[in-house]
């Protein structure tokens, strides 16, 4: 008796050729701005427009434009530090741990997951060097020669750690992206109509003419790059982690704090990739491309991520308790029951009830709750590092200290004019560079003998059943099915 396994639904829908996908994706390049776009990038640019005038403030008037105090001396400027950067650690998985795991259903969200990642440590970037107060002089932090006496970079800062950790994580991401870029800008290149057009490409795509070779060597570097990006995965957000744990300050000083960090990473950098991803298939009219079964598996991940950071949660208050440390044990009630206790709770629902319901099967493949989900995952995740830094702070051993944090017009300024740079920065990428990898989904295309790259279900399964084992060909090569009408 031969058992014979079911046809999975293909990755990409619509029965599109070759040509389909290139004409398809390039179009969006191509093509004059649509109303849907334009319509966004203005609202982009007034939240751009909101983060140019605070930084200015900031700059100008100094650090006291914001709300802090003595006591609460860290607050919303390094709550969006460490949500920016746990934002950008859903593009380094997709596109190195995926690629290295073997999973094909990345090819159509790995670009914008890589342009995410980037823009979002830019954004990043902003807050440490912002609260330097003198942000002209950040090229302090560098180790390097100089004639002002003995300044030197303190190696044993986490602080300092960050600078390095996040630097070479821009750079990595950043090439790693643009590896993948070259065989795409080569074919618009070879597409465009216009001077500019044609110019600008043909300097992009570095002269790729597409020879066997050239592939060769592209898909050997994108594996030495996601053998390199693979373990920044995991440290970037360690080290991030480290500026807490590493410290004396009740709330903080726990062991727990890298893995748990880097869940939440995840956690948050995948309900922002399905936030992007859902408006991109919707403006670009893409849903053949980013479809129901990618929206599903990006669901489950949020899912178990968020689960593992549910645990986490429990078990920082299990290790209060359990440590009979009095002033660890009221950092943890002063969360949940103290001053702060509402944003204690949106944690909580945000980041481990809702995720639940993505066990039901209707919730992880409908488009509107998904995209609810997702905004709602990236509110738990910011509460998050909200409750860590603030509530820690806010009330330290000495009663007398104790003082409220509430933020400042410049505060709330800074953190909505980071998202305004971060959609302008991604739809202008969405616009001029090809927003999804041609080369990649043009390989997880269905075969058939008769005309190249589509997908019957009915077919391809009687062709499943009828078709001859071919010995020695290569893993690579696309599959064929004959066909029995």
């Amino acid at each position: 008796m031969q058992h014979v396994s079911a046809v999975r639904e293909p990755l990409v829908t619509g029965g599109k050729t070759l040509h389909d996908v290139t004409q398809d994706i390039c179009y969006q390049v191509e093509a004059k701005p649509n109303l849907r776009w334009m319509a966004a990038l203005s609202v982009a640019l007034f939240f751009l427009g909101i983060f140019f005038y605070s930084v200015y403030r900031t700059v100008w008037y100094g650090i006291g434009e914001w709300g802090l105090n003595k006591t609460v001396n860290w607050a919303w400027d390094i709550t969006n530090f460490v949500w920016w950067v746990g934002i950008g650690h859903a593009g380094t998985l997709i596109s190195a741990v995926l690629l290295l795991f073997r999973q094909k259903w990345r090819s159509s969200i790995n670009r914008a997951a890589e342009a995410m990642t980037i823009f979002a440590v830019i954004c990043a970037a902003m807050f440490p060097v912002l609260h330097m107060g003198r942000p002209w002089l950040a090229f302090y932090v560098f180790p390097f020669q100089n004639t002002l006496g003995s300044l030197w970079a303190n190696f044993n800062s986490p602080l300092l750690w960050d600078v390095f950790a996040i630097s070479t994580y821009f750079t990595v991401s950043l090439v790693f992206w643009y590896i993948g870029l070259i065989p795409d800008f080569a074919s618009i290149r070879d597409r465009a109509k216009g001077t500019i057009a044609k110019f600008s490409y043909s300097m992009l795509s570095f002269g790729w003419k597409g020879s066997a070779k050239a592939w060769s060597r592209y898909e050997t570097v994108s594996l030495i790059l996601a053998g390199v990006s693979t373990p920044l995965v995991l440290s970037v957000h360690t080290i991030v982690s480290m500026d807490f744990a590493t410290s004396v300050v009740p709330g903080w000083h726990t062991t727990i704090f890298p893995p748990y960090f880097v869940a939440g990473a995840i956690f948050s950098g995948f309900a922002m990739v399905l936030t992007l991803m859902l408006i991109t298939r919707v403006v670009f009219r893409l849903e053949d491309y980013i479809t129901l079964e990618h929206i599903a598996l990006m669901n489950k991940i949020m899912m178990v991520t968020g689960s593992i950071v549910g645990v986490a949660y429990i078990t920082e208050f299990f290790i209060a308790w359990y440590s009979q440390v009095e002033f660890e044990q009221y950092a943890f009630i002063n969360r949940a029951t103290g001053p702060y206790w509402w944003a204690y709770a949106a944690m909580m629902t945000c980041n481990v009830i809702t995720p639940q319901l993505v066990w039901f099967r209707r919730v992880r493949y409908s488009i509107p709750l998904t995209f609810v989900l997702s905004i709602i995952v990236n509110i738990g995740m910011w509460f998050e590092r909200f409750v860590i830094i603030v509530t820690s702070l806010h009330r330290d051993y000495l009663p007398s200290s104790w003082a409220m944090f509430s933020p400042s017009i410049i505060d709330i300024g800074l953190y909505v004019g980071t998202l305004g740079l971060f959609f302008t920065l991604f739809l202008l990428f969405a616009k001029f560079f090809p927003v999804i990898n041609m080369a990649e989904v043009k390989t997880i295309l269905k075969y058939t003998v008769d005309n190249g790259p589509t997908y019957n279900p009915e077919k391809a399964h009687a062709a499943q059943v009828h078709q001859p084992a071919i010995h020695g060909a290569p893993a690579s090569a696309p599959v064929t099915y004959n066909q029995h009408d």
